[in-house]
């Protein structure tokens, strides 16, 4: 055996040479050098759990960001309706308005700048309610249900990918471009008919496409009712056909077109069919 250890290590330092010629006078003083090796390899587990600690804290933190509901500060000229479409509310301005009753008051045409609305408080106070209620039964059936369909989606990767194709929030230009087609998305929820081209051709005959325009010489200024905005509407008729979710100001553009087109549609069928004074 000496003689196989000077071939292995023939230029062994001098702790190696001095183990070595201990081994050679004994083998239970080999202890030291197993209590050596292990020294050098305790450390290599020690840094597994430190990889773990960050990853749990991160998941932690975006399950809490994801269940804070988003809030929405209004700004002046700001209409519940608007401010459904830039969120992709689901049902509309009627949802947000549900969900805002207490902060936004009786009239969901009305809304202050400066008030916070709470966009999805809705849905998650259905969502605590419906649980609260649910019998233990039911809790143990949805917790192996959602224990299932983590199991499935664990599975089957590509089903991740589905719900990536969120709505876009669409925003429109603060110009007559853009009012009418916002307009138009209105109309579009309300089952108001008209067109791009119809809403257009009548703002330029009436107002040409000055939303503070205003009559004061007709018969109508005459009776005290001028006739207001991009479509020219009196106040009455106005007020008869305004749009909820819209302004409650006849100048306002995007209130006027929708009233506008929503008295046309109910007269002539559609904006679309006015080819003069109407």
């Amino acid at each position: 055996m000496p003689a196989q250890g000077k071939h292995r290590r023939p230029k062994s330092t001098s702790l190696g040479r001095g183990l070595a010629a201990v081994t050679t006078g004994g083998a239970v003083l080999a202890l030291p050098v197993i209590g050596a090796t292990s020294a050098f390899a305790a450390p290599a587990p020690a840094a597994a759990p430190q990889a773990v600690a960050p990853a749990a804290v991160v998941a932690q933190a975006n399950s809490a960001a994801k269940a804070t509901p988003a809030k929405h500060s209004v700004v002046a000229g700001e209409t519940l309706s608007k401010i459904a479409r830039e969120h992709s509310i689901s049902g509309g301005w009627k949802k947000l308005y549900e969900g805002n009753r207490k902060i936004v008051g009786s009239n969901p045409d009305l809304i202050h700048p400066g008030i916070k609305l709470v966009i999805g408080a809705k849905s998650a106070a259905s969502s605590d309610d419906k649980s609260s209620k649910a019998s233990p039964s039911a809790a143990r059936g949805a917790s192996a249900d959602r224990a299932d369909r983590s199991d499935r989606i664990d599975a089957a990767p590509v089903a991740k990918a589905a719900p990536a194709a969120a709505k876009e929030a669409v925003t429109y230009t603060n110009d007559l471009d853009g009012w009418i087609k916002e307009s138009l998305a209105i109309m579009a929820e309300q089952g108001i008919p008209g067109t791009y081209e119809g809403i257009h051709r009548n703002i330029m005959r009436e107002s040409s496409g000055n939303p503070a325009a205003i009559n004061n010489w007709d018969s109508n200024a005459v009776k005290g009712t001028p006739s207001k905005g991009l479509l020219q509407v009196i106040d009455p008729t106005f007020q008869a056909y305004h749009v909820p979710g819209t302004s409650t100001d006849s100048y306002d553009p995007v209130a006027n077109i929708t009233a506008a087109c929503n008295y046309a549609a109910d007269r002539y069928g559609s904006i679309d069919n006015v080819f003069g004074a109407y």
